[in-house]
C-alpha cells in the first residue's frame, strides 16, 4: 500500500483547502512529525528547525518573508505562495482606506465617540465640530499605483470606476498583468514621476532589498502637499520616520497602512489597521485551495507553479516513471543527467527543463522504473540539490 504524504500545518488552514488532500494519500495536522511538506500562513519559520525530509513549503498567502526561502532553495525545495488569491480582499481594503482618509472618517468617528449630553446638545456639538472633518471627493483626483500586479491592477480598475485618474508604475510588469491592466491607466516611467503627480499613492510591491524604504524622506518631498499615502503591501517599503516628519510638516495628509508600529500608534493623520488585507473568509479559502493544489501537484507529479524560488515547470504524464531534479543553474547539467540515465539503460520518453535565476529544475519521464542506484548517481552530480523519484505507484 502507498505510503501517505505527511503534511504539517503551522497555522489554521481553511478546511476547504485541506479537504483537497485525500485521506489515505495524506496525513495532515499540526503535530505531524517528519513531514514531507509544510503548510503555513503567518507563522515565522526563520528560527524553526525544519525537518530534513521537508520537500516543499506552501504559504497560504502572497508574501513569503516569514519563510527561510534561501535555506529551502539550498535544499532544492520549492516555496509556494498564492499570488492573486487574496487580491480582491486587499483591493477592497485599499479603496476603504482611500475613503477613510479622503473623508477624515477615523477622526470624525473618534470625535463623535467622545461626545456626551442629550440629543439637543449633541446636535449643536456635531454641527459646530463637523467643519474640522471636511474632506475631498475622489473623482478627478489622481491615484498613483506603484506595482501593477494583480492587486495593483484591481485597485487601478476600481479607482477608474470611481472617476479617478490613474498613473501606474511597474518596471517588472508581467505580460499577464499588462493584459489585465485597464487601458485608461497612464504609464509612468519612474516612482518619482508618480509621486510628483498623485493626490493619492498606493503601494503594491514585494519587500526586497530594492524596495526597502522605497518611500523615503527624499521621495516624499517630491509629493504634492497633503498627499495621502496607502501601504497595504509590506511595512518595510515605507520609512516610518519620513512619514511622521511628512505628517508633521503637512506634506503628508494621511498615512493609511495595514502594519501598526509603536511609532504610529495614536499619531494624527495615521490610520493603522491590524493586518486585515487578506482577512476575509473568501480570501482564506482561495489561498488555501490554490496552495494545496500546487503542493499536491508537486508532491505527486513534480510539477511546479507559483514557487517563489523555482521556475514554473509542468509536464503531462506520458509514463508512470518520472524523476524530478532540482539543481544549480550551471552548464552541462542536462547532459550529465541524460548520461546517468542512459548508462542505467533508461530510455527518456519526455523531458522539460527550465531555470529561474540560480535555480534550475528538470522533469524526466522514462519508460521503465528508476532504481535507487540511479537516483544516487544523479544526486552525486555536482550542483544537483535534490532528486525525487515520482512513480505513479508510491511504496
Amino acid at each position: 500500500m502507498a505510503k501517505p504524504f505527511r503534511v504539517l500545518t503551522l497555522n489554521n488552514i481553511a478546511k476547504i483547502g485541506l479537504q483537497r488532500l485525500p485521506a489515505g494519500q495524506y496525513e495532515v495536522g499540526g503535530k505531524i512529525g517528519d513531514p514531507d511538506a509544510i503548510l503555513v500562513r503567518s507563522q515565522d519559520m526563520h528560527a524553526m528547525e525544519i525537518a530534513a525530509n521537508v520537500k516543499a513549503i506552501a504559504r497560504a498567502g502572497a508574501g513569503t518573508n516569514n519563510i527561510p526561502v534561501k535555506q529551502m532553495s539550498a535544499r532544492g525545495a520549492p516555496v509556494f505562495n498564492a499570488p492573486g488569491a487574496n487580491a480582491n480582499a486587499v483591493k477592497e481594503l485599499v479603496i476603504t482606506g482611500m475613503l477613510l482618509a479622503a473623508r477624515n472618517l477615523v477622526p470624525a468617528i473618534r470625535f463623535v465617540d467622545g461626545l456626551s449630553g442629550d440629543d439637543e446638545s449633541l446636535h449643536k456639538l456635531v454641527e459646530d465640530g463637523k467643519k474640522h472633518f471636511a474632506g475631498v471627493e475622489l473623482p478627478n483626483r489622481t491615484l498613483g499605483v506603484i506595482g501593477l500586479g494583480k492587486v495593483g491592477s484591481l485597485v487601478a480598475d476600481a479607482a477608474i470606476k470611481l472617476g479617478m485618474n490613474v498613473l501606474g508604475y511597474d518596471p517588472h510588469i508581467t505580460v499577464d498583468a499588462a493584459w489585465s491592466l485597464p487601458a485608461q491607466v497612464k504609464k509612468a516611467n519612474s516612482v518619482e514621476e508618480v509621486l510628483k503627480a498623485a493626490d493619492f499613492v498606493t503601494l503594491h510591491v514585494p519587500l526586497l532589498d530594492a524596495t526597502r524604504n522605497l518611500i523615503s524622506a527624499e521621495r516624499l518631498n517630491l509629493c504634492k502637499d497633503g498627499v495621502i499615502l496607502l501601504n497595504f503591501a509590506r511595512d518595510g517599503i515605507v520609512n516610518i520616520d519620513a512619514v511622521l516628519a511628512g505628517l508633521a510638516g503637512r506634506k503628508v495628509g494621511s498615512y493609511v497602512c495595514d502594519f501598526p508600529a509603536q511609532k504610529l500608534i495614536g499619531k494624527a493623520g495615521v490610520v493603522a489597521l491590524p493586518h486585515l488585507g487578506a482577512s476575509t473568509g473568501e480570501a482564506e479559502d482561495n489561498c488555501a485551495i490554490m496552495v494545496v493544489d500546487q503542493l499536491r501537484e508537486y508532491l505527486e507529479h513534480g510539477n511546479i507553479q507559483n514557487a517563489v524560488n523555482f521556475p514554473d515547470v509542468s509536464m503531462s504524464r506520458e509514463s508512470p516513471f518520472r524523476v524530478g531534479i532540482a539543481n544549480s543553474n550551471v552548464p552541462n547539467m542536462l547532459g550529465q543527467i541524460s548520461t546517468a540515465m542512459a548508462d542505467a539503460g533508461l530510455n527518456i520518453h519526455n523531458m522539460v527543463n527550465k531555470s529561474k535565476g540560480e535555480m534550475a529544475y528538470t522533469l524526466v519521464d522514462v519508460d521503465s522504473a528508476v532504481s535507487d542506484a540511479v537516483v544516487a548517481r544523479i544526486s552525486a552530480i555536482k550542483g544537483v540539490l535534490a532528486v525525487r523519484n515520482l512513480p505513479l505507484e508510491r511504496s
